[in-house]
């Protein structure tokens, strides 16, 4: 009679690879349990409006009525439009003026700053007060101080004997007023991160520079500012992509005027999809933008890995 085959059984082994394997499942299972909320608030809020907005880019589209798809012509009439090159043109003079000076303005705050001088915690705070104040408030509040006719800008001018100035409503002089107001807020950020870096400039080199016989101007420039450069190339890109969305403090100040003079790619985009109700317009003016910044963070970054590699090959 033949035998029967020996039962199969498991080893404590695959029981313990088994018990692994459903202990994870189970640990991943509560682990997606715990973030899908915030995946689905992401994808919602960010993944659909942006692939929802390049698609309505294609489209002739009021918000009201059914929308047209129209293909390339919205960024056809873009390059067309005087408006729109009026305003790339405003964006790109408030972006080289204000990212350069805030850098500048900020490292020569920092090192200022960065000394055991009486009071030091106070000068700090009154130059990083004026970044969390909002934009909204900085526009009503230089509005009033700015204001032709009973501002506090002009009544000083007057007591020195200069003539009354326009401000935000010249249009030679518009834009200029808005890049001050920026520089006055936000130069403070720059000024924290700068001070920040400050603290990691290694003192032995200081000190080795120093016993070399370097001056303050050589170790500025040979010791302080390449170690600073990480920052710099940060600073750079971030100043780069505030000023280029820079919106809200021209809402509130200047509503684009006098005669254009200020209308920065931002309020373009907003007065077209909600003034003037031509959203697919307005979209892909936002992608335009969208793609600028983008080339911008990749040639920063392009450079950056360039400056890495040469310094690791020398």
């Amino acid at each position: 009679m033949p035998s029967l085959p020996s039962p199969i059984t498991l080893s404590d082994a695959d029981r313990g690879r088994r018990a692994l394997r459903r202990r994870r499942r189970g640990e991943s299972a509560t682990a997606w349990a715990f973030i899908s909320p915030a995946v689905l608030i992401i994808i919602g809020l960010s993944v659909v409006p942006v692939v929802w907005s390049l698609l309505l880019s294609f489209q002739a589209n009021d918000l009201v009525t059914p929308s047209r798809w129209v293909g390339l012509d919205n960024y056809r009439a873009l390059a067309q439009d005087p408006h729109f090159g009026q305003a790339v043109r405003n964006t790109l003079l408030y972006t080289v003026l204000y990212v350069p000076l805030s850098i500048v303005f900020g490292l020569v705050l920092a090192l200022a700053l960065n000394r055991r001088i009486r009071c030091v915690g106070g000068y700090r705070t009154l130059i990083f007060v004026p970044f969390v104040v909002s934009a909204t408030a900085q526009g009503v509040l230089f509005s009033f101080i700015l204001d032709p006719q009973f501002g506090a800008a002009n009544a000083v001018l007057h007591h020195l004997g200069i003539s009354p100035q326009g401000f935000l409503t010249d249009p030679t002089q518009a834009l200029l007023v808005l890049v001050a107001i920026t520089l006055w807020s936000g130069t403070g950020f720059c000024v924290v991160v700068f001070l920040a870096a400050l603290q990691d400039v290694p003192l032995e080199l200081l000190e080795a520079a120093r016993l070399d016989g370097a001056g303050r101007v050589n170790l500025l420039r040979h010791v302080t500012l390449p170690t600073l450069t990480p920052v710099c190339v940060f600073l750079l890109l971030w100043q780069t992509i505030q000023s280029l969305q820079v919106f809200d403090l021209v809402y509130v100040t200047t509503k684009g005027g006098p005669l254009g003079s200020t209308t920065v790619i931002v309020y373009f985009i907003w007065e077209q999809a909600f003034k003037s109700f031509t959203a697919g317009y307005g979209a892909a003016a936002a992608y335009v933008l969208a793609l600028a910044l983008l080339v911008i963070a990749v040639v920063l970054r392009v450079v950056r890995g360039r400056d890495r590699t040469e310094g690791v090959t020398s």
